[in-house]
Formats: C-alpha cells, sequence, structure tokens
C-alpha cells in the first residue's frame, strides 16, 4: 500500500491579487495546502475561490502580532510551513530623493522590508522548531534589486534591502535545513505595471516613454513554484525572469 504524502504546506502574502494571487491558485492547483494572507479578507476569498486547502488569515504584515496570527493559524491547520512566499509589497511614492515624502517613504519601507523581515522571521521560528526541521523561504524581489527605474528612490532601496535580508537569511539559516531565495521579476501583467505606465507608456532613464512587453502572471508563478519544489538538497538562490524585450539589459 502506498504510503499518504505528507501535505506541503504553504504561507503566501500578499495573496489578495497579483502575483501572490497566481502563486497561491497554482499552489493550491498542484496539491500544496495555502495559508492566504493579506490586508483585506474579501479578495483572500476570491483568491481561495472555495479549495479545501486554503487558509484565508487576513494580515498585516506590518504589525507584528499580525504575522505572529498569521503563522499561529497555518500552524494550527497543518502543524508546520514547509515554505513562505514572502510577496506582500507597494510600489510606493513616486519621485527623486529631494521629493520624496517622508511619510510614503516610511510606509513603503515598512511594508516592503519591515513586513517581509517580520514574516521570514516567524517562518524561521517554525521552521527550526518543526519536525522535520526545515524549509524554504522565497522573497520577491523585483529587476529594480539590479537597476531602477527612474523616480523610483523608495521603491528600489526596498528592493536591495531584499537582497541583504534573502542572503542573510539563507546564511543563518543553513545550520537549520532552511534555504532561501529571491525572485526578481519584470514586467508581469499585473495592477502595479499601469501604476508606472508600462502599458501606456512608462517614464525610461532619458525622459521619454515607452510602451513596454509584459508576460502573464502565470508564467511568473510557474517560476515560482519551480523554486519551491526543490528538493531539500538544492537551492534557487536568484532567479531573474522578464518580459522577453524589456528595457532591462541595457536600462539606464
Amino acid at each position: 500500500m502506498t504510503e499518504p504524502q505528507t501535505p506541503r504546506v504553504a504561507v503566501v502574502t500578499g495573496a489578495g491579487s497579483g502575483i501572490g494571487r497566481a502563486v497561491a491558485r497554482l499552489m493550491l492547483a498542484e496539491g500544496w495546502s495555502v495559508a492566504l494572507a493579506g490586508r483585506r479578507e474579501a479578495p483572500l476569498k476570491e483568491t481561495a475561490a472555495g479549495h479545501p486547502e486554503a487558509l484565508v488569515v487576513p494580515c498585516d504584515v506590518t504589525l507584528p502580532d499580525g504575522v505572529t496570527h498569521l503563522f499561529e493559524e497555518t500552524r494550527r491547520r497543518w502543524g508546520r510551513v514547509d515554505v513562505l512566499f514572502n510577496n506582500a509589497g507597494i510600489f510606493g511614492p513616486s519621485g527623486s530623493v529631494d521629493e520624496m515624502d517622508l511619510a510614503g517613504w516610511e510606509n513603503t519601507l515598512a511594508i516592503n522590508v519591515t513586513g517581509a523581515m517580520l514574516c521570514a522571521a516567524e517562518a524561521v521560528r517554525t521552521m527550526k522548531a518543526q519536525e522535520p526541521q526545515g524549509g524554504r523561504i522565497i522573497n520577491n524581489g523585483s529587476i529594480s534589486a539590479h537597476s531602477p527605474r527612474p523616480l523610483s528612490v523608495a521603491y528600489t532601496v526596498s528592493k536591495h534591502a531584499i537582497s541583504g535580508l534573502t542572503k542573510s537569511v539563507e546564511l543563518d539559516g543553513r545550520p537549520f535545513g532552511i534555504s532561501c531565495g529571491q525572485i526578481d521579476i519584470g514586467n508581469t501583467r499585473t495592477e502595479i505595471m499601469d501604476t508606472i505606465g508600462v502599458g501606456s507608456g512608462a517614464l525610461q532613464a532619458d525622459g521619454s516613454r515607452r510602451v513596454e512587453p509584459m508576460f502573464p502572471v502565470e508564467d511568473a508563478a510557474r517560476a515560482v513554484l519551480l523554486m519551491a519544489g526543490m528538493p531539500p538538497s538544492a537551492n534557487v538562490g536568484s532567479l531573474l525572469v522578464t518580459a522577453a524585450g524589456m528595457p532591462f539589459i541595457g536600462r539606464g
């Protein structure tokens, strides 16, 4: 008789829209048990679509108690966490460093950096304590972790910080079987692309505006699932996925 497989448990933040929604839905379709986190309950329920292995947990990742509750609920349901997709984030205010509103700057860093740190910390605590020990954290960076868009200082700084978080978690997690990698995605077709005008004309380094190619969010989700499904003996430390032909190589 075939032994029943232990469920693979993932936590996906920012699961109410965009890349987070696509990743959560693909994981559920591929047999994962998934805790869906986000600020608003209604979009999370839309993502879950009544799937029996989806757990909806409204959560503001900038609030430590909320993040603790998210992982407590996940452990209560399934007893462990195998993968965290650390995805919640915002683009933040547009502007150069001398134009930056302090409140907008602080809000961007609170969500994109502090929120990611709080979720990684809870995931590591869980992964250290569970049996078998270990797990995987996948941080959603951006091609802005490599090369900025014009007038995006808050977002760009936050995504460079994610690269440091990824490397530190990977290093410190080694003795406990915890790996960490980063996916940097460019121009997948999501709501944030409308914010920066990719489909109508995004600002370029020379001051011009250019309609840029995009690719389906479902393809970005497949790349995340590739990272999530690696065996414990392997880790994808860095994965860069962009729309073919977008202005990244040579940007600036």
